[in-house]
Order: C-alpha cells, then structure tokens, then sequence
C-alpha cells in the first residue's frame, strides 16, 4: 500500500495550516484554485473526527475560500466531501473538497455537484 499523501512527509507546501488541519491544492484540480482541506491526523472519514478537529476542520474551509477570494475571485463554490468507497473517496483520509466556480465555466451549472466537470471526473484513469 502507498504511503497516504495527506500524512507526513508532505509532497507539498500547504496554503494554510493550523494545529489540527491543513489546506492544500488539489494535485488534479477540476478548476483553478481546487483546494483540499484535510485534518492533520490521520482518519479516513469525516464522522470519526473529534469535534475539536471537525470545527478546526471547516474554519480551515472558511480561511481557503477567504485566501481564494483575494486570489481568484471566484463567483461560487462547490464544497463536498466523499465518505467511503461507496461515496467515490479514493483517498482514505478525510478531506474537504473547496472547488471555486466562474461565470461560465460550465455552460448550465444547475444540479451543482451532481454534474460539475464530467470530464475531469476520472481523474484516476491517469495512472495515478
């Protein structure tokens, strides 16, 4: 089994950080900007965290998409999390999904999530 790329020693230089989370730019971004925000301990879902690190964890989203917001200025956001196999996770330490949106990135965005960037959707086809 590989070694968790969300666990020491990091592959990459985190946005931001606190005691018990980091943020991070997603290696397969689905736009510009795509922001992993991921607890420093590792756990593999988001319901076995402690509410100290599940409160730390989501005050990490909101300081990204501050940092985002002077960076890219992005018109919306899609925030999400897989949970398990079942939910499509592929890394099995918890991690938040902060995923800017722009006018016009997508000629219909309505249902959001269900059908953001179909084409970017399969990311692991790539050999990673």
């Amino acid at each position: 089994m590989s070694p968790c790329p969300f666990c020491p020693p990091y592959g990459f230089v985190p946005c931001h950080e606190s005691a018990l989370s980091l943020a991070l730019r997603d290696g397969y971004p689905v736009s510009p900007g795509h922001t992993l925000v991921v607890p420093r301990r590792h756990v593999g879902s988001l319901f076995e965290l402690s509410a100290a690190e599940r409160d730390d964890l989501f005050a990490m989203v909101a300081r990204a998409r501050e940092g985002l917001e002077r960076e890219l200025a992005p018109a919306g956001y899609n925030v999400g999390v897989n949970d398990g196999a079942a939910a499509g996770q592929t890394v099995a330490h918890v991690h938040v999904h902060l995923i800017p949106r722009y006018e016009g990135d997508q000629e219909d965005p309505r249902g959001g999530v269900r059908l953001i960037f179909p084409e970017t959707a399969r990311y692991w086809e790539d050999g990673a």
